[in-house]
């Protein structure tokens, strides 16, 4: 198999034996890489609580909330599949939105407008240096993988890294 360039729209699979924490058996979106470097999010480690529970402000929702990598843990991310509703998302790949304004995502959810089923909260983020993922993907630490809207938001958590694996 060739190699191929990582991008944004990836997914990175932890190989089957890697042994760091953070990353065992995780499946993590490339929401955005270039030459300064990379971020992602762990999109199958679910946590024990709700995204209504962490901000003081937010509307009550639902949501679980994702361990999205140990990088500025004291942050929340959030990807969804409503970027049509939510103006300054960056689309990742068909279907898959990162951020936007957060002001007008607690007004489309107040207004519901956007249900737990269209977005995912994530805790921290994995982030990379630059070159440090390329050195990474060399070393094997990674399996590249194509990223589908599905997995985000129809599959579940626990079964991701294996359901993508067997995809690739």
């Amino acid at each position: 198999m060739t190699k191929r360039e990582v991008k944004s729209g990836n997914v990175l699979l932890a190989e089957p034996f890697m042994i760091d924490s953070n990353f065992k058996r995780s499946a993590i979106i490339i929401c955005e890489h270039n030459e300064e470097g990379s971020i992602g999010f762990i999109m199958n480690k679910q946590l024990e609580m709700r995204i209504d529970e962490l901000i003081a402000d937010f509307p009550e929702f639902d949501a679980p909330v994702f361990f999205g990598g140990p990088v500025q843990t004291d942050t929340i991310h959030y990807i969804h599949n409503v970027g049509d509703l939510l103006e300054d998302s960056v689309e990742v790949v068909p279907g898959v939105f990162w951020g936007g304004d957060f002001e007008k995502l607690k007004f489309l959810i107040k207004s519901e407008m956007v249900s737990p089923d269209n977005i995912r909260f994530f805790v921290g983020y994995s982030g990379w240096s630059e070159g440090q993922l390329l050195d990474e993907m060399e070393w094997g630490s990674w399996v590249l993988a194509n990223m589908y809207a599905n997995y985000l938001f129809k599959s579940s958590p626990k079964k991701l890294w294996k359901q993508i694996m067997k995809n690739k």
